[in-house]
């Protein structure tokens, strides 16, 4: 029995398919890594919120909703499973 989506909030949303614009335009054919995962996670809601308690929560709900990192996968690659989690499609 699969297990439905979790419900994501605007923010996750949001910073889910800023990532995967960001990975998609810059170098998308690029090994994509978890520091990166991480660090944009933070650089992006940040960006969203400033150095805030808001910045800190949304930070958290997206790395919850965005996919660990897959070895060998490319920046597009990802950018396409960050889509896919901001419609709602469990992976």
């Amino acid at each position: 029995m699969t297990q439905p989506a979790p419900v994501l909030s605007d923010d996750t949303r949001e910073l889910l398919l800023q990532l995967a614009a960001k990975l998609d335009a810059l170098r998308p054919n690029a090994a994509m890594s978890e520091g990166i995962r991480l660090g944009q996670a933070l650089v992006l809601a940040e960006k969203m919120h400033g150095p805030t308690e808001a910045a800190y929560d949304a930070e958290q709900d997206f790395l919850v909703a965005a996919p660990a990192v897959r070895d060998g996968e490319t920046r597009g690659e990802y950018a396409a499973q960050l889509r896919l989690v901001a419609q709602g499609v469990t992976l």
